[in-house]
């Protein structure tokens, strides 16, 4: 991405009539990693993006009624007619990008792009255009994925309808040099990092749990529905021998009349699972329906009612049917064992459930509400393991968002509740996780969280939450490139996960480690737009940053830092700083420094 002072209409503009302003669609791309491809082999990368540009961009541009308007070194800027040219123009060049890449083998490192399409009044001169429209599509390529389309809410609101496929919602974007924040939506192309599952003609079945629609309840109590999910998915995802997509990834699902066969395409499953739940008069009753995603038939439709206590028997039996249909290989013993030990109290579950819906918004205020549930849950059943990992997890949230008094303190509070929680339930992924990062980034003791985070992914194969703190601990210990093939392996278990911010964060920490800059910064901006208020991703994002040169951006991110976390001070971060190697720890915290973090 160019500089700031170099995006088309950030400079001085031309003194113009009005009859030269018009609407138009913008796309901006922008080639990923330019500065370090041109290091490795400037003539052979010169090469390949003229190529690319004389056989693919521009000409596509043309055929979609199109201009290129100019190429900026690094990238391009276009406009188009419609949005919907602009759109198709856009996937066109990243499918033929990648079959570029991938007729090239593996000796070359591959030029990715990314592209971002606004719709906007445009100042247009012979040999260009300017505008508040090019700057945002400017902007706004910067939150894209390799291989990826980013749209403005002005764009997908056009083109929803005729491009044929559901795009992520970035949610509200915070775009340099803009007062008010812009809402995005994310396409994701063949070389995107997000999503990729990969595993859709594999030898292991896949599954997709939706949440469960539960009738006649205000809309605030929709938690309940999802917990139910969250058990059955639990239980699945015990099991070796099936993949499971996390719930997190489903929840935008929630309510959803889309075909099971887009869903499974969507996340790379053969099957899906949906459902509906109905309390009343201290009576449950659950139905469910079993699709294989790729012929959208309905394979199994089940019944499952009795009293409220009867709650989780119900949700073993739908766990046992659907093993029985899609892996019957799977021993009863198996099963079993994946299957968590079930609360004593539904207060207690019920209370767990609301934590678990409040845990992530990381707002200040609902954050302090989320510990009580927890501790309340805990008192209602003492021999709950969830209650105790979710606690856990309370401790290290707020001791890496900087809202703990006594950071020491709470950090050997996270670890003692998680280990609480695996005394109730040994195969308690989460709470092993949990213990394991805890001891890793606060306590420093890697060793044993190695142990402990190892338990965790045979506990949960399918265990994002695992997979991520797993990856974390590697590149806390300097072994960038497995870290960055756990994080991306939670990435592929979560791929439409509303919680992704955490995971992309971790991903982030990892290519940082891994000497993979460019990536870091692509993964920690995607993590900032999910999520703009988790201040652990912000300082492995400016660091990354700092380490390409670019000072101005990373000192934008260390200023949004500050936002979240006024009190945020590098030498009083020092003993938090998760890096073993000494040197790693040195040089990291002089790009906080440069990136202009207070001492």
């Amino acid at each position: 991405m160019p500089a700031a002072s170099s995006i088309p209409g950030s400079g001085e503009r031309p003194s113009l009539n009005r009859d030269a302003r018009r609407l138009a669609a913008i796309a901006f791309a922008d080639i990923v990693g330019y500065s370090i491809l041109m290091a490795e082999d400037e003539a052979r990368t010169h090469g390949r993006w003229m190529a690319l540009l004389a056989d693919v961009i521009r000409p596509s541009a043309q055929q979609h009624h199109g201009r290129v308007v100019k190429s900026t070194g690094d990238g391009v800027l276009a406009e188009f007619p419609s949005a919907l040219d602009a759109v198709e123009w856009a996937r066109e060049v990243q499918d033929a990008v990648h079959r570029a890449e991938v007729a090239e083998g593996a000796g070359l490192r591959p030029i990715a792009l990314r592209i971002a399409v606004h719709i906007g009044d445009v100042i247009t001169t012979a040999d260009d255009i300017y505008g508040d429209g090019v700057n945002v599509a400017a902007r706004l390529q910067e939150y894209g994925q390799p291989g990826g389309v980013v749209l403005s809410e002005a764009v997908y609101n056009l083109v929803r309808g005729s491009i044929g496929v559901q795009a992520r919602d970035l949610g509200l974007l915070r775009l340099k040099n803009f007062e008010r924040p812009v809402r995005a939506f994310a396409l994701d192309g063949p070389k995107s990092s997000v999503t990729s599952p990969g595993w859709a003609l594999g030898t292991r079945p896949s599954i997709a749990v939706l949440p469960f629609v539960e009738h006649q309840v205000a809309s605030e109590q929709t938690y309940f529905g999802d917990g139910v999910v969250e058990d059955i998915i639990r239980a699945l995802g015990g099991l070796r021998e099936i993949i499971v997509i996390s719930r997190s990834s489903t929840l935008h699902y929630r309510g959803s009349t889309i075909d099971s066969r887009v869903i499974g395409r969507e996340l790379g499953v053969r099957y899906v699972l949906n459902g509906s739940v109905r309390r009343g008069g201290g009576r449950i009753r659950l139905t469910t329906e079993l699709s294989d995603a790729e012929t959208g038939v309905v394979i199994r439709a089940d019944q499952h009612e009795g009293s409220i206590t009867d709650l989780f028997e119900l949700q073993d039996e739908i766990s046992r049917r659907v093993i029985a249909t899609i892996a019957p290989q799977v021993r009863e013993w198996e099963l079993q064992r994946s299957i968590r030990k079930h609360p004593e109290s539904m207060d207690a579950y019920d209370l767990t459930l609301q934590g678990m819906d409040q845990l992530y918004r990381l707002d200040y205020e609902s954050f302090s509400q989320t510990r009580e549930l927890f501790e309340r849950a805990i008192a209602r059943d003492a021999n709950y393991a969830p209650a105790y990992a979710y606690a856990a997890m309370w401790h290290i949230f707020r001791i890496g968002q900087g809202w703990s008094p006594d950071p020491d303190g709470d950090a050997v509070k996270a670890a003692r509740v998680a280990a609480e929680g695996i005394e109730r339930d040994k195969f308690d992924a989460l709470a092993l996780a949990f213990r394991g990062h805890a001891l890793s980034w606060f306590l420093k003791r890697y060793d044993e969280a190695v142990v402990f985070l190892d338990r965790a992914l045979e506990a949960g194969p399918n265990c994002a939450t695992a997979w991520a703190l797993s990856g974390c601990t590697c590149a806390y210990l300097g072994d960038g490139a497995r870290a960055v093939a756990r994080c991306q392996n939670a990435l592929r278990l979560s791929p439409s996960d509303i919680h992704a911010f955490y995971y992309l964060a971790a991903l982030t920490v990892a290519h940082y480690v891994n000497g993979t800059y460019e990536d870091a910064v692509a993964s920690g901006r995607a993590s900032a737009a999910r999520n703009h208020r988790f201040v652990a991703n912000k300082r492995f994002l400016s660091a990354s940053l700092v380490a390409l040169g670019r000072i101005e951006e990373s000192r934008e991110i260390a200023r949004d830092l500050m936002r979240v976390q006024p009190s945020f001070r590098v030498t009083p971060y020092i003993p938090r700083c998760p890096l073993r190697d000494p040197e790693q720890v040195e040089i990291f915290l002089e790009r906080l420094k440069l990136a202009g973090l207070p001492d």
